[in-house]
């Protein structure tokens, strides 16, 4: 009977260390597959709550376009931090390479900012 202990002891042992030799060789692959699933994975909480925050603001700019008497300018500046920015978690974000822009911003001043960072370069 202690043979038997021994060996399924020594098979356990030896399955355990056989995956950290092999995962070693892998470990780009497993590392992007790891990258992958962690942001498939957020992006099912982030995502629906995105969704939410962007048909919220839409009908509060709708509300607020209307409080205003039809100002466009006031509906917008509701509206477009509610709808644009990201939607969907990619890799590049968990592994903090790019940003997360859950507050959109008007195109605009995208290309303001794009046209500093070129200029100071």
């Amino acid at each position: 009977m202690k043979r038997l202990r021994a060996g399924l002891l020594a098979g356990i042992l030896a399955l355990g260390v056989a995956p950290g030799v092999a995962q070693a060789a892998d470990d780009g692959l497993t590392n992007e597959a790891g990258i992958g699933t962690l942001s498939a994975l957020a992006t099912l909480i982030y995502g629906p709550t995105k969704i939410v925050y962007a048909v919220l603001g839409t009908v509060f700019g709708g509300i607020a376009w209307g409080l205003s008497g039809g100002d466009h300018d006031v509906m917008m500046a509701v509206v477009t931090p509610a709808v644009r920015g990201d939607y969907v978690v990619t890799p590049g974000v968990v592994r903090r390479e790019d940003r997360l822009e859950f507050f959109g911003k008007d195109p605009e001043y995208r290309a303001d900012v794009h046209a500093m960072v070129a200029e100071d370069l």
